[in-house]
């Protein structure tokens, strides 16, 4: 990282400008000891957050307002402002306005994410349907992310206290999640997972657990073909390569029974396999984490909820718990990264150590 600071900077989209993303962002930053942690840039508007803050009478909150990121205030919290002009907000509202704003919010903070002119990205929720334009055809930030990147593959991993669940895919329809479970694509997604459980949260020897796709994962073949013909032997051939992967699970009882405690993590097969349980476990505080970028973006697990929007009644523990997720993170990885600085130097350095040691007992 480019950026010389005492504390991370961590920037933070708008999302849908009509959902609850505005309302998330004022109450989670206006506990002013955030500020002993991080130094927070809103990519947006002042004259939006203006227009919410005004709705939430009980909460008082001061900002910085920019024009360009030279200008960052570590002792307040930064906002960018990306656009000048009166734009109509209506709460609750899905419309063109809501998605083109939170489109450039987004660019924005992920183009300073990749100039290292902060430290993460966290990004609050928008529409997937009024995002879409000639200029943004993706059904989420995951996909987004991954191309704008460039790389060959990324896991939207799910995090929480006492659980991680990564998804094999993502929003796509169920009728189409059999043409996505390929043997490669399994091996692929398992060693980002291995990778980022190492170095984004600090397990030296991750277990990871594979659901499978069928009821009873498959019964032996009675009940769909998929965990014999390609679930299995992708497993197997993970194994054969270090990896500690094990499964196939069935799905139906495996976290209700705690299994998913076993596992540093969990790959599920599809969209709702994974979330419907993560987050009836996780108390609200669950985070999406796209894992298998250099950049490390993360957000709330929850959606615009446009039928609160506006109200004041959003709870911003996930918001929050995204925040200290992308502090976690950055800590993990510097420690990755001095830990295997240089290790031809570090194993010269025992050597000699251990050689030194066997000398002086000899005498």
């Amino acid at each position: 990282m480019n950026i010389v600071t005492a504390k991370p900077i961590i920037g933070i989209t708008t999302g849908d400008i009509n959902g609850i993303g505005i309302e998330l962002i004022i109450k989670t930053l206006s506990d002013s000891r955030l500020l002993e942690f991080m130094t927070p840039v809103v990519f947006g508007s002042n004259k939006v957050l203006n227009f919410y803050r005004k709705s939430l009478a009980d909460i008082n909150i001061n900002y910085n307002n920019l024009k360009d990121l030279s200008k960052i205030s570590p002792k307040q919290v930064n906002v960018l402002n990306l656009w000048e002009e009166e734009i109509a907000i209506t709460p609750g509202t899905v419309n063109e306005i809501g998605g083109k704003y939170a489109v450039s919010s987004l660019k924005a903070g992920v183009q300073a994410l990749r100039e290292n002119k902060i430290h993460a990205l966290v990004t609050a929720p928008f529409s997937k349907k009024n995002v879409q334009s000639a200029d943004f055809n993706f059904t989420g930030h995951t996909p987004f992310l991954k191309e704008v990147y460039n790389v060959p593959e990324v896991i939207m991993l799910m995090v929480a206290e006492n659980m991680r669940v990564g998804l094999l895919s993502e929003h796509i329809p169920i009728s189409e999640v059999p043409k996505h479970i390929t043997k490669e694509k399994i091996l692929a997604k398992l060693r980002i997972l291995r990778d980022s459980l190492k170095k984004d949260f600090g397990i030296d020897h991750p277990r990871i657990a594979v659901l499978g796709l069928n009821p009873h994962a498959g019964d032996d073949g009675l009940v769909g073909n998929e965990e014999e013909q390609i679930i299995r032997p992708a497993i197997a051939e993970a194994r054969k390569n270090n990896l500690l992967v094990f499964g196939p699970y069935s799905a139906d009882a495996f976290f209700a029974q705690g299994n998913h405690e076993r596992f540093d993590a969990v790959l599920a097969m599809y969209h709702d396999q994974g979330l419907i349980p993560f987050k009836s476990l996780s108390s609200g505080e669950g985070v999406n984490y796209t894992a298998g970028l250099p950049g490390i973006r993360t957000s709330p697990d929850h959606g615009t909820a446009m039928d609160i929007a506006g109200k004041g009644k959003a709870d911003e523990g996930s918001f929050r718990e995204a925040l200290f997720v992308c502090l976690d993170i950055i800590s993990k990885r510097h420690g990755w990264a001095e830990a295997h600085r240089n290790p031809l130097r570090k194993i010269s350095a025992h050597v000699v150590g251990r050689m030194e040691d066997e000398r002086l007992a000899e005498e």
